[in-house]
């Protein structure tokens, strides 16, 4: 191939290498010159262009893109026509791209003049997404080079796996303190997942966490005809022995592998039982965000089995977020004072289970509800107490007017619980650790149980999300890192945040107590007169 300058009429058959203006004239990089374009530049006195032009044995840009492209597009996959020395090829269905990645790296590395470039190997993509381009860097290569890079690609360097599983089983465990709301948003974020691949959940079961109820789920929805079985363990999967694994080959079946280097994601379970793929969910896969169990499940859905040494090559760029449980690169250091933990007390609801009045001002023992919560707050260890108001936020914050409380009016109070959490969160100081969010319907959490919550809170040690607990089940208040404000500022409607305890269980720490303390709200006339009798 050619390349410099030549007069205008020397360089027809050559291509113009960069754009050239001059008065009227507008010739673009790529352009071929012919007797019209020697024309236009005598007229404009242009006395001189750089072209390029092709010598005997050359193949131009378009034509070598072309060739290469054609030769690496396998089944599902189309190519659309070169352009300026680029070929871009597309999926022509829905599915997971497959990438022989070593064809790619022989492409490349035939000459600089060729490129190729790809989607990352199994990524989910959909009809007409672009997943691949051919670009020639030059104007045109030698043949040979063409033909290396062709014979470099052999067959079929992309394709595009289609999704072939479309009837999908869930079991959801249970235990105590996890409630329904929890596995109903669970069940909505799956099949949300599975919507893209044209997947069903066909049933859904919720059994104890035990293994021969989890057992016995896992058959029947097998027997329902499941082309693949997911299970929601109420408790991670801790061992190769436990619930879930033990339930898996207690019918026969096997387990594949346990663990990912993917994070989130490091607690999922890959096994089979009658030939059919059994998934153990790790907790992040309840929520929407991307972790490791998306990169498993759709490979999956589309008939690819996930082999354990697959498994363990996705460590490198495994890490799709920051661990919660681990010191941030940019965290200040501590106070030597101490972690400081502000109160949130929500009273901004309206009270409809009540009936009409307004329960955080009903009496007890000679006091408003919402004011004894308040006062809870304060002797405790709290740096501070925040009150969020909103339904008749006049009268409850006289109810509190001569107490050191920093008030929040939260406008949107009728839209449910979570505007009240947001409401709160926001208004904590940036220099504060932490929040205890309580409920100013539940006058008998008191301040010792504030205090217990505030020392068990110790992020050296992982503990971000303190919790009381009695029997199994779990309670309020609860106490948030500022790790986890972010996504507490995601929250909507009426539904509180046990879906982030849910996602984050490697961060939860659990505080006994005793007594209804942290169970007891006020929120029905019924439940007021029990309080005032006990």
């Amino acid at each position: 191939m050619k390349f410099g300058p030549a007069s205008p009429k020397e360089a027809i058959g050559g291509v113009t290498v960069h754009t050239l203006r001059k008065g009227s004239l507008v010739l673009k990089k790529g352009t071929t010159i012919g007797p019209a374009e020697v024309d236009a530049l005598v007229e404009e006195g242009v006395k001189e262009i750089v072209v390029v032009r092709l010598e005997a044995g050359d193949v131009s840009e378009d034509e070598a893109a072309a060739d290469i492209a054609k030769v690496v597009a396998g089944e599902g996959i189309r190519v659309d026509r070169a352009f300026t020395g680029r070929a871009n090829l597309f999926a022509a269905q829905a599915g997971v791209l497959m990438v022989d990645r070593a064809a790619v790296d022989r492409i490349n590395g035939v000459d600089e003049a060729i490129t190729f470039a790809t989607l990352p190997a199994f990524k989910p993509v959909v009809e007409g997404e672009m997943i691949g381009t051919v670009k020639l860097i030059p104007f045109g290569v030698e043949g040979r080079l063409r033909d290396a890079a062709v014979a470099a690609a052999g067959r079929d360097a992309l394709g595009i796996a289609p999704y072939v599983v479309k009837r999908v089983g869930v079991v959801s465990t249970l235990l105590p303190g996890l409630a329904s709301k929890v596995i109903d948003k669970t069940l909505r974020v799956t099949a949300e997942r599975l919507a893209p691949a044209g997947a069903t959940i066909i049933a859904e079961r919720r059994v104890p966490h035990e293994q021969a109820a989890l057992a016995a789920a896992i058959q029947e929805l097998l027997g329902l005809g499941a082309q693949l079985v997911i299970v929601f363990g109420a408790s991670a999967i801790a061992d190769r022995r436990d619930v879930i694994p033990a339930a898996i080959t207690g019918i026969g079946g096997a387990i594949e592998h346990f663990g990912m280097p993917v994070d989130p994601g490091n607690l999922l379970l890959i096994g089979s039982a009658g030939g059919v793929p059994v998934l153990g969910a790790p907790g992040c896969a309840r929520s929407p965000a991307e972790n490791g169990f998306d990169w498993v499940l759709m490979r999956l859905l589309a008939g690819i089995k996930v082999t354990r040494a697959e498994l363990t090559a996705m460590g490198v760029g495994g890490l799709l977020m920051e661990i919660v449980t681990r010191p941030q690169p940019r965290a200040k250091p501590e106070a030597e004072s101490g972690r400081k933990v502000a109160a949130v007390v929500l009273a901004a609801g309206r009270s409809t289970r009540m009936g009409g009045p307004n329960k955080l001002l009903a009496e007890l023992g000679g006091k408003k509800l919402v004011r004894i919560v308040a006062e809870q707050a304060l002797a405790s260890g709290a740096s501070e107490v925040v009150v969020v108001t909103g339904h008749q936020a006049e009268l409850v914050e006289q109810a509190l007017s001569d107490l050191d409380v920093r008030f929040v009016r939260n406008p949107d109070f009728a839209g449910g619980l979570a505007s009240s959490v947001k409401a709160g969160i926001a208004a904590v100081p940036a220099g504060v650790d932490g929040a205890v969010v309580c409920l100013g319907d539940m006058p008998m959490v008191s301040s010792d149980l504030l205090d217990r919550l505030i020392g068990a809170f110790d992020p050296d040690r992982g503990n971000l999300i303190v919790i009381p607990v009695a029997e199994g089940r779990r309670g309020n208040p609860v106490l948030w890192s500022r790790r986890f404000f972010a996504e507490l500022m995601t929250l909507d409607g009426d539904v509180g945040a046990r879906h982030l305890i849910a996602k984050h269980t490697e961060a939860v720490a659990e505080v006994p107590v005793e007594g209804d303390g942290a169970f007891l709200d006020i929120d029905t006339p019924q439940a007021l007169e029990a309080a005032r009798r006990g």
